[in-house]
Formats: structure tokens, C-alpha cells, sequence
């Protein structure tokens, strides 16, 4: 901690904030923007920052193993920084045969609330990472992760791609300020396969 208390400290330009900011969050590790601006030269800004840091440096240190996915909270805390995007991204997250993740790629970038994404670019890079399955993100920057009837008409359409190149869509998320959503939890009648994790 003490390295981010650093780093927190040049951001800021002031090292004691920037110690007190690192002890805040060893005790508080899911605070929001909203609770660092309280500290002295911390706007929205510097906090979104802050905490984007926090949340790299804790996906460095979950990059030197094997993650495996177990369930949507676990693949939310791998594209945790698509809450602060402010345009619609789709990340894919590839899969082995065992739930591992094996990439996370962003296929595309949209507007402010929405995004367009073809197929062939959807699935890309499954088949340059080999994997047996995949895994699609996308942010609502409006705050709401709720899926827009525009989010299930992708999901179908991803879906039956994946059926097509066997590669299933284990889920699809939506991720935003206030949460996340998994479709396949909301819809389990969108994905053909049981959901092995």
C-alpha cells in the first residue's frame, strides 16, 4: 500500500492525502468516487482517477495466475473500469475450457448510449484466442445497468453467432456507476448452454 500512497500522493500533489486516501481504501475496498471527495484537493475527477488506479493495480496483481470464472462478479471486477467510461464499450472475454480467462478485448466503441457491433467483429478475437467460450461486457454510462431491449436484441444475435462458430455466449453484462446486470441471469432462456460456472 504504501507504493499507491505514493503514487495517490503525485496525483493529488499532496503525499499526506495521498496516505490517507491509501489507508481509506485498505479499509474501505469497494468506496466510491463520491466517498474520496471528501478528502482535502479531491474532486470527481481526481477520485474516478484514484480509484482506477486502485482498481488496475489490483487487476496487475490477479494477471500473475489463472483466473477463473465462477460467476459475473468475477468477470465485473475484470472490466471494473467500464464504469467510469462515458461512451458504450463491448469488451469480450475469452475463455478456455476450463473458465479461465485467456483475453479481454474492447471490440467496440460507441456514443454516449449506444454502440453498433457486427458479429464477425464480435467474435474476432475468440477465434484468435482459440476459446471455448466467451463472456461480453458493455457499460451504460447513463448509470442505469439495467439491459435495454437494444441489449437483448444483441444478445440474441451474439447468441446464435456463437452457436454458429461453437463458441457459446455464456453471458452477456451490463455494467455501470450503480452496478452490474447479467442478462443471462435476468433472460437464461437467451443462452443455449447451461451456465457451467
Amino acid at each position: 500500500m504504501a507504493k499507491l500512497a505514493e503514487i495517490f500522493g503525485r496525483i493529488i500533489g499532496d503525499e499526506y492525502t495521498g496516505i490517507r486516501i491509501a489507508d481509506y481504501l485498505a479499509e474501505n475496498p469497494h468506496a466510491k468516487a463520491n466517498d474520496l471527495v471528501k478528502f482535502r484537493g479531491v474532486g470527481m475527477n481526481v477520485a474516478s482517477t484514484l480509484l482506477m488506479v486502485m482498481e488496475s493495480s489490483a487487476e496487475y496483481l490477479a494477471g500473475t495466475r489463472a483466473v477463473c470464472v465462477t460467476d459475473p462478479a468475477t468477470i465485473v471486477n475484470h472490466v471494473s473500469w467500464l464504469k467510469w467510461e462515458q461512451q458504450e464499450n463491448v469488451v469480450l472475454v475469452t475463455l478456455d475450457s476450463h473458465n479461465h480467462i485467456i483475453g479481454k478485448h474492447i471490440v467496440t466503441k460507441g456514443l454516449v448510449n449506444e454502440t453498433k457491433l457486427a458479429p464477425r467483429e464480435a467474435f474476432r478475437f475468440a477465434i484468435l484466442d482459440n476459446a471455448v467460450s466467451v463472456i461480453f461486457a458493455h457499460n451504460h454510462p447513463s448509470g442505469n445497468s439495467d439491459p435495454s431491449p437494444q441489449d437483448i436484441a444483441l444478445t440474441r444475435i451474439l447468441t446464435a453467432s456463437g452457436k454458429i462458430l461453437q463458441i457459446p455466449v455464456l453471458d452477456h453484462i451490463v455494467v455501470s456507476r450503480s452496478g452490474f446486470t447479467s442478462i443471462c441471469h435476468m433472460n437464461p432462456e437467451l443462452f443455449d448452454v447451461q451456465r457451467n460456472f
